[in-house]
């Protein structure tokens, strides 16, 4: 009860808050879009920019914490496409994007507040490196797999066009990019700039939550209850229980275990609907879901506060 109460629920009260002040009428729909618009295309790029600029690749990369998180996403994605496609009977667009809504957890919005709530900012070193290829993988995943479903007489390398200019039309990935880049070069920006920075991305989980919030209230359940239950269950139960039988098995660190299980436990993101939107396609099916997840997640999320050690 102690994590649900100290570590949940603050999260959920703001994006509760952004809810409530879109259905009372103080936040209108074209507010809640320009504030949404703020925190994902420049103060969380900003955030992640920062984060993966001063992150210590050499400790912080570990192959065995990223598989066993990537695998549990992307069998995650497969049992999405897969079920839509043979359980359900949706066409193959639809199930692509179907199928990212297992693939695309909310690792920021909801991954980053929780884990640090949860064990503090020590753990978040793991956190963001999972953070750092997740927009990159999904969004390659995803376009990559609706390039050939839409192919109609594209070649490979037409496909891979396609795909890779859909990735980089994306801030968050751009912001990933940048922030290598300066890692890598080992190039110091002035402080100015990285005083700028912190105030940015300081505002960003604040709010991205109160304008998730407003956004889901945008959202009516539609579409079949059947599909969206589904993708429920490989969100919020097959993803983390994936990764946590993976990250035992190949014994990964303690940190990078709590990192890996809970930022998998997280509801589909936004991201899920915005890919729907992309490509026109599956877009009541991915609303409703991130919807749905978000609100089930306290339980799940709790759940796996629980057994996690």
């Amino acid at each position: 009860m102690e994590a649900l109460l100290e570590v949940i629920l603050p999260v959920f009260v703001v994006i509760g808050a952004g809810y409530v002040a879109v259905w009372a009428g103080y936040f209108t729909d074209n507010a809640v879009e320009t504030l949404t618009l703020f925190s994902q295309r420049f103060a969380i790029p900003v955030l992640l920019f920062q984060a993966i600029s001063s992150l210590d690749l050499g400790q912080s990369m570990n192959p065995v914490l990223l598989f066993s998180f990537y695998a549990g996403a992307t069998t995650g994605f497969l049992a999405g496409l897969l079920g839509a496609r043979f359980l359900f009977g949706r066409p193959w667009e639809d199930s692509v994007a179907i199928g990212f809504i297992g693939l695309f957890s909310n690792s920021v919005l909801l991954g980053i507040p929780i884990t640090e709530r949860a064990y503090g900012a020590d753990v978040l070193a793991s956190t963001f490196t999972i953070i750092a290829i997740h927009a990159p993988f999904c969004y390659g995943v995803g376009t990559t797999v609706m390039e050939i479903v839409r192919a109609d007489g594209k070649g490979p390398l037409g496909i891979a066009r396609a795909a890779f200019s859909a990735m980089f039309r994306n801030a968050l990935i751009l912001a990933i990019a940048m922030g290598f880049i300066v890692n890598l070069s080992g190039v110091t920006l002035p402080k100015p700039v990285l005083d700028a920075a912190s105030i940015i991305a300081s505002a960003a989980l604040p709010t991205a939550l109160f304008g998730l919030g407003g956004v889901l209230y945008t959202y009516r359940p539609e579409g079949d209850l059947r599909i969206v239950l589904y993708m429920c269950a490989v969100s919020l139960v097959w993803h983390p229980a994936m990764t946590f039988g993976l990250a035992h098995l190949f014994e990964v660190p303690r940190d990078g275990l709590r990192a890996a299980v809970l930022t998998g436990a997280m509801a589909p993101g936004v991201n899920a609907f915005i890919f729907a939107n992309m490509y026109g396609v599956g877009k009541r099916m991915a609303a409703t879901s991130v919807l749905m997840a978000t609100a089930l997640s306290i339980l799940s999320i709790w759940l796996w506060l629980l057994i996690l050690p």
